[in-house]
């Protein structure tokens, strides 16, 4: 399988694992990634944005410092702003941020479910994703019009860095 067809693949598998949508941020590099997956609600997205709250968002924060894995719930405490409480004010209850580094790269991700916390077995399964995608991506300037078309039959929007 080509790499585009790997990470279309992905991208779909992680959408169906993700009900209430989710975020993937590849390549970070200070604060912006080379690639941004989205599937949240369009309604959420547009609240999110307006209102800044990527600058108050715990599980951003813990993704720049740390790896691993962390259900949002563990970082309720860490949240002055609010900002789960409003992603659950959207649909977005539960959920899990996944961060990894490899070869001096950074990426982040957040998934988001309705109705319960993720398993062990689902976030692990994130987390191989969230890493194979790292890796398909670290030398990938542009995806395929295939990659974009798959990604807006699924609701995803991306945004290159």
């Amino acid at each position: 399988m080509a790499r585009q067809e790997k990470i279309s693949a992905i991208l779909t598998r992680l959408h169906q694992a993700s009900p209430a949508g989710f975020a993937i941020a590849l390549h970070v590099k200070y604060t912006a990634p080379r690639y941004l997956f989205q599937s949240y609600e369009r309604d959420w997205l547009d609240t999110y944005s307006r209102k800044g709250l990527v600058l108050h968002d715990p599980t951003v924060r813990w993704g720049f410092e740390h790896t691993g894995a962390i259900r949002w719930s563990e970082l309720a405490g860490d949240d002055e702003q609010g900002v789960l409480e409003q992603a659950d004010a959207h649909g977005l209850r539960f959920g899990v941020c996944i961060a990894v580094v490899a070869e001096g790269s950074r990426s982040m991700a957040s998934f988001a479910r309705s109705d319960r916390e993720p398993t062990d077995v689902e976030i692990t399964g994130f987390e191989a994703d969230l890493a194979e995608l790292h890796g398909l991506t670290a030398t990938a300037e542009k995806l395929s019009p295939s990659v974009h078309e798959t990604l807006k039959q699924l609701s995803i929007y991306l945004t290159h860095g």
